[in-house]
């Protein structure tokens, strides 16, 4: 009987560790990616200048803020 409480213990500080570490690791990509966007404006400008258009410093701002709009959207 002691065996068999000893295993339902481990069974469940495994699946206890496995959705706490999920969680933790969700929350700590979110903030990543909110300090630290996957696009900056040199990206843009460089994307831009490859589709044969002359970005100017009005667009990529629009862009920029279009941008985190939509990622604060995305969060609620």
């Amino acid at each position: 009987m002691n065996t068999g409480l000893v295993i339902l213990i481990v069974v469940i500080a495994l699946i206890v560790g496995a959705i706490g570490g999920f969680f933790f690791a969700r929350k700590y990509m979110q903030d990543y990616l909110k300090k630290n966007p996957p696009v900056n404006e040199d990206m843009l400008r460089m994307m831009m200048l490859q589709m044969g258009q002359k970005p100017s410093e009005k667009k990529i701002r629009q862009m920029m803020q279009n941008m985190k709009t939509q990622a604060k959207k995305s969060d609620k």
